[in-house]
């Protein structure tokens, strides 16, 4: 029987407070204190803790593990995900899958790790003042965090499910390349999005977190950040409402937590929010502007044979030929990858409803998709969304669709119809309420040159957050420094991917593994502690 290693750890001491366990009101004291627990809020807490600091991990969803994971959607998504994997838009036209447990999204996300690509990292230095952020200066900080986390190249072939995105494109002479991901001894299961039940996903649920609790972190779970009290340019305290067994109802126990300082790492929806609920000092009005997602849309095909798109590895090719057909701030353009399919998942994003569903859903396993991410962010009319707060004070993401988004996404559905019947599909369809599927290329051509394109009408997912806290050369365009620094508050940072001034164009992991790790060493620097290599 397999060792989990989570289990291990609390007993062998391991400090872990379950809030939704408390009786009573609760203080911490600590050197740091950093709000979540996902890919920034992980490399944080272990940098920091073996550099000899004492630091208190704050997470509002539950500690689970290998032991826990049961590859059911049924589970996983009410217990591993933001709004039960349902979490939207304002206006509902956007699906937002994020995690919220400890490990965050990389806990349930798909391994895909790319590096920040150079064209984002030169339009950051040339439109946004950051000058260090170049591809030479973070190139040993991905490398680190590529050993760390075990990033390499996959080296099974790809499932049917991706085979058919580099059949498909093959034929047509669109270059694909493979994904790395960040595994060790995976296997080929499928269910990366439920958790990983071999332990082989290097996620912060499996690495950093751990070390850092080796190292004497302390981890708090089901506790939910509500505010942060300053005095002149100081965070003094943040407050926490500890979260009932069911991870949404509060107990009416609080958390106060002191410490000398603060790091958010609660993603780029969060983050945002518990600055405007603490009214952080924020004179450009910058807070929670200029979120970006990378607005993502779906085609669907069907195959003679079956595709079983529930198994293999999730993520394994992908095509960036889209990206570079146009200058970065031109027409929008898009990444091509495929999603794994799950019953739920796939039932819930599907178009239709009733018999044509039911039909649809009948021959599932013969069923294929490509997805494109769109890259918003650079284009004159490409401003991303707005985080704001609901009278509960939980967040609200506000992001209009524009026309130069519109126009992108009618290109991408037309290439991905394109691969997909040059691949041998039988059936395509772009993931659309209108429910118009096709017959031959010849069709699809037609028929989504001339398909009514806005939200409700064509499904728009994405699994990806940025900005709301963009990094800027000056206080008049950016909430931090190119350190994570606030420049308003001197004892508070920001680690995660709501620091980006764009979309990067790639699934971000990565790019917040290897930013935060350059930061947060920094930041163990600046409060004197020693230095320590990356665990193994």
């Amino acid at each position: 029987m397999m060792e989990d290693p989570i289990r291990a750890g609390l007993a062998s001491g391991w400090k872990h407070l379950d809030a939704s366990q408390l009786e009573r009101d609760f203080r911490l004291e600590a050197d740091v204190a950093i709000v979540g627990s996902g890919a920034g809020g992980g490399v944080t807490a272990e940098i920091l803790a073996r550099a000899g600091l004492k630091v208190v991990i704050l997470e509002e969803g539950p500690l689970r593990s290998s032991d826990d994971f049961r590859m059911l959607e049924s589970e996983a998504y009410p217990d591993l995900y933001q709004e039960s994997a349902a979490r939207k838009t304002a206006d509902k036209a956007i699906n937002i899958l994020q995690g919220r447990c400890v490990g965050g999204s990389t806990t349930v996300n798909w391994t895909s790790s790319f590096r920040t690509p150079p064209a984002t990292l030169q339009w950051w230095q040339s439109a946004h003042g950051l000058r260090n952020l170049t591809v030479e200066s973070l190139a040993p900080w991905f490398a680190r965090m590529e050993e760390r986390l075990h990033i390499g190249m996959w080296p099974v072939a790809p499932n049917e499910n991706n085979a058919a995105l580099v059949n498909g494109a093959k034929v047509l002479g669109i270059p694909v390349a493979t994904i790395r991901r960040n595994v060790k001894m995976c296997w080929n299961i499928g269910y990366c999005g439920m958790g990983c039940p071999t332990n082989a996903k290097q996620s912060m649920l499996l690495t950093t977190i751990p070390a850092a609790l080796t190292a004497g972190a302390t981890l708090v779970t089901r506790l939910r950040a509500d505010r942060i009290e300053f005095a002149g340019r100081k965070a003094v305290a943040l407050s926490g409402v500890a979260l009932g067994a069911d991870g949404r109802t509060p107990t009416g126990a609080r958390v106060d937590v002191h410490a000398t300082h603060f790091v958010l790492a609660g993603g780029a929806i969060n983050t945002p929010a518990l600055l405007l609920r603490s009214k952080a000092p924020d004179p450009a009005n910058l807070v929670g502007k200029r979120t970006f997602l990378h607005p993502t849309v779906v085609s669907s095909a069907l195959f003679q044979e079956p595709v079983r798109a529930y198994t293999g590895a999730p993520q394994s090719v992908y095509s960036d030929h889209f990206l570079t057909q146009a200058p970065i701030d031109g027409p929008l353009g898009f990444k091509l990858e495929v999603p794994p399919l799950h019953p739920v998942l796939f039932a819930t994003t599907l178009h239709g409803w009733g018999e044509a569903h039911a039909r649809l859903m009948q021959q599932f396993a013969n069923c294929q998709t490509i997805i494109a991410l769109v890259r918003d962010g650079f284009h004159p009319e490409s401003t991303g969304g707005r985080v704001t707060l609901r009278s509960d004070g939980s967040p609200s993401l506000d992001y209009p669709l524009r026309d130069a988004y519109w126009e992108a996404a009618r290109r991408a559905l037309l290439a991905m119809a394109e691969i997909q019947f040059a691949a041998g599909a039988r059936w395509v369809t772009p993931v659309h309420e209108a429910g118009i599927g096709f017959d031959t290329w010849d069709e699809a051509r037609r028929g989504i040159a001339a398909l009514p394109l806005g939200p409700h009408r064509c499904r728009v997912v994405s699994a990806h957050v940025m900005g709301g806290c963009a990094m800027g050369d000056d206080p008049a365009r950016g909430v931090v420094d190119d350190s994570g620094r606030h420049f308003h508050i001197d004892n508070l940072s920001i680690h995660d991917g709501s620091v980006f001034p764009t979309s990067i164009g790639a699934n971000p992991q990565l790019s917040i593994y290897g930013l935060v790790a350059r930061n947060a060493s920094l930041l163990a620097q600046s409060l004197g502690g020693k230095m320590a290599p990356a665990a193994a």
